[in-house]
């Protein structure tokens, strides 16, 4: 069971993050325990929907993301990826305000400082990410723990009575309290975690075999049951704590700050505030990590395209950082709560896109097999998806008709996209989903009348350093048997070059054309012709593509760079730039030639 464990952790992060103390947080403290119900049923959608996710993953080998492109055209695919990032980039504004406040309640630092600071954690995702999957679980338990140990010990401080915490769990609601059932759907049931799910759980090494499979998934259904329990009574335990301390006095929380400074005097326990302070602030920290492994898995899925971690943290937090910092410098602490329930609501109405074809899909015996989805699994998981989508149309309703009124560009703007998200979602509730048979690559015919590569033509990128003996011994030893020209190609990338050009005349200039005669002597005294190209440019990469192109090169040797990492970002990445725009075969050689 322990060598199993870890997945449903990292996605039980979701379902504690600063989202959900906003939602439930103002739903005890404005509807005291009339909302407990919504937590728990929403937690018991979660275990459901989860286990289905893993058990995509175990059985298919797939992902969510990946099995929509397979089986649904690709409009409909990028689609739905769009739809995906904007939730990634709804909860990731949560985390980014979470953190944000966390800083300003322990530090005193203002909150447009700590939401800036908070795009720093894409340093610390990197950096954790280098020691493997195991050390972040094991970094995101510690975290959840001290979530956890920090609201039950204010648990024990707010003291809530017992009779009128079951009498929370008898469901209840109005068109007042809509907006923040959906809420704390949309804060607990997140999209992106089923996304997640799937692709972790294949982490673990299951096996092929049906006994192996179903022993994966049992241990993977208490995985998600023993996690999502944990985050059950996270939940429970701020909207209780919320109830019993602010519902009680009559105080209604509209800002994180207020319930923060309110805790010690009411509770009369002067370590009440701390403790919030630091759950906080590690619900804000574990989300990021979760987050960012997300959105790597949404993208590739969807539409196949990998982008740099770095770069893809830097993309989605950038999105959430410019509405936080809006509304921070323009409404202060007051609209921060604001801006948590509205992303929130959004991750709740993307959930349909997400959870239907799930259903679909783990319902499917020819991609299932004998795990798929029993009658009663697709009756409970069927109407887990009406009632979302049913809270989420009775929410447009309650919210988008007094918005849009008689407004002609309203109406203009508002009726085509809801057009085509009903189309959308009934696109992907009844049209078929035939599953794309993945082209198959059998080895003996990849190996089978194998013809040997000719090269006549040999571009050979030089920087006048210790790496160019590697990528001409290398190039030279191609061109000996095709009798191949070698055409050596140096860009001068010195200031006085960049800025003059061909009349530059330096010390260093001069010592190079010495330095290329007598290379090209030498080829030549062991039978290799060898023609030189030196250019002044300011992008090497882009030179060594156009000569390329010119010469129509067959093959391009170049020298490894010696650099990675911040150090691409500073002297350049010119092997991937140029690898990724010539059609040519790419050699990259270390430092010494293969003796």
């Amino acid at each position: 069971m322990l060598a199993f464990a870890g997945p449903a952790y990292l996605v039980s992060v979701g379902y504690m993050d600063p989202g959900n103390w906003a939602t439930d947080l103002e739903g005890g403290s404005k509807f005291g325990y009339h909302l407990l119900w919504v937590v728990v049923l929403s937690s018991i959608m979660a275990m459901l929907l989860q286990t289905l996710a893993a058990r995509l993953g175990i059985v298919a080998g797939r992902d969510l993301a990946q099995a929509c492109r397979e089986s649904y055209p690709k409009s409909i695919c990028n689609a739905l990826w769009v739809l995906c990032e904007i939730a990634i980039a709804a909860c990731d504004l949560a985390e980014v305000l979470g953190a944000a406040i966390g800083l300003k309640l322990l530090f005193g630092l203002p909150l447009v400082f700590g939401v800036i600071i908070t795009g720093l954690d894409t340093l610390l995702v990197l950096w954790l990410s280098r020691y493997g999957i195991r050390l972040i679980e094991a970094i995101i338990l510690t975290l959840i723990a001290t979530i956890t140990c920090c609201f039950l010990i204010e648990w024990i401080f707010a003291r809530p009575v017992l009779s009128e915490l079951v009498s929370g769990l008898v469901p209840r609601i109005d068109s007042s309290s809509l907006y923040l059932a959906i809420g704390i759907i949309g804060a607990t049931v997140m999209p992106h975690n089923l996304y997640l799910h799937s692709a972790l759980v294949q982490t673990r090494r299951i096996g092929r075999t049906v006994a192996e499979q179903r022993e994966a998934c049992r241990f993977n259904l208490i995985d998600s049951v023993v996690a999502l329990s944990g985050a059950l009574v996270v939940n429970s335990a701020i909207l209780v704590l919320a109830a019993a301390v602010f519902f009680k006095k009559g105080i209604l929380v509209t800002e994180i700050e207020q319930a923060y400074q309110l805790l010690t005097p009411l509770l009369t326990a002067s370590m009440a505030s701390g403790l919030f302070a630091i759950a906080l602030l590690a619900s804000g920290q574990s989300s990021t990590l979760t987050g960012t492994y997300a959105g790597q898995i949404v993208m590739e899925g969807f539409i196949d395209l990998r982008m740099r971690p770095w770069l893809r943290r830097l993309f989605t937090r950038t999105l959430a950082i410019i509405p936080a910092v809006i509304t921070v410098h323009y409404y202060g602490s007051k609209g921060t709560l604001d801006l948590l329930l509205l992303s929130q609501v959004i991750i709740s109405m993307q959930l349909p896109f997400a959870v239907i074809p799930l259903i679909r899909f783990t319902s499917d015996p020819e991609r299932m097999g004998s795990f798929a989805n029993r009658s009663w699994v697709k009756i409970a998981a069927w109407v887990i998806a009406a009632f979302i989508v049913a809270m989420n149309f009775w929410l447009i309703a309650n919210q988008t008709f007094p918005w849009i009124g008689a407004s002609a560009w309203r109406i203009g703007l508002a009726l085509p996209l809801a057009v085509a998200l009903v189309g959308l979602l009934g696109w992907i509730t009844f049209a078929g989903t035939p599953r794309k048979t993945p082209p198959t690559v059998r080895g003996d015919t990849v190996a089978a009348d194998l013809r040997t590569p000719v090269y006549r033509t040999i571009l050979v990128p030089l920087d006048q350093s210790t790496r160019d003996r590697a990528a001409v011994a290398h190039a030279a030893a191609m061109a000996r048997p095709h009798g191949a020209v070698l055409h050596l190609l140096h860009v001068e990338e010195g200031a006085t070059s960049r800025l003059f050009g061909p009349l530059a005349s330096t010390a260093e200039v001069n010592a190079g054309e010495q330095y290329f005669q007598g290379l090209i002597h030498a080829l030549a005294a062991q039978g290799i012709t060898a023609e030189l190209s030196v250019v002044d440019g300011r992008s090497p990469k882009d030179e060594i593509v156009k000569l390329a192109r010119q010469i129509r090169a067959d093959l391009i040797v170049m020298g490894a760079h010696g650099h990675r990492g911040v150090k691409d970002l500073i002297f350049g990445d010119t092997i991937n730039g140029v690898r990724h725009e010539v059609s040519a075969p790419v050699l990259v050689v270390g430092d010494e030639p293969v003796s």
